[in-house]
């Protein structure tokens, strides 16, 4: 079972946590691909997807991730067949803290796809290492792939 890894940033904090989740992912046996910033056709067909995004402006998608999910909303898909599970980092000093992880939540399972587990949300004012947080969350995960 391959997972696919997207990662939306910035500032490039998600980049490395979803770099640091691939890794410990590769630790225990799973086949990873990573975007940073993913091509619609490259990921469409894809039935796995680990979405590490943060959250710019007012509450936006970061723009590596913004068209791929614009195009996921205009098509007609039926995304059924994928499986998801989100990573969010923001700053909880804004009222639209993660709001790109609850936005891409919402196009996806507007289109059918199953979320897995609950989203891990990270705020960056009050965690240190994101990328040791996100491993903790990490068992939940491996365990909704069972």
């Amino acid at each position: 079972m391959k997972i696919c890894i997207l990662s939306g940033s910035t500032l490039g904090t998600a980049e490395y946590v979803a770099e640091h989740l691939e890794e410990a992912l590769k630790k225990q046996g799973f086949s990873t691909i990573l975007y940073h910033g993913a091509n619609y056709d490259e990921v469409i067909d894809e039935p796995l997807w680990l979405i590490v995004t943060s959250t710019h402006g007012a509450g936006e998608i970061p723009d590596n991730l913004r068209p791929l999910f614009d195009q996921i909303m205009q098509s007609n898909l039926n995304l059924c067949n994928l499986r998801f599970a989100i990573v969010g980092l923001g700053n909880s000093d804004y009222d639209t803290f993660c709001y790109a992880a609850k936005r891409i939540e919402q196009i996806l399972s507007a289109k059918n796809a199953f979320k897995l587990c609950d989203t891990l949300t990270i705020d960056v004012l009050n965690v240190d290492d994101p990328e040791s947080y996100s491993e903790q969350w990490l068992p939940q995960f491996i365990q909704a792939l069972a």
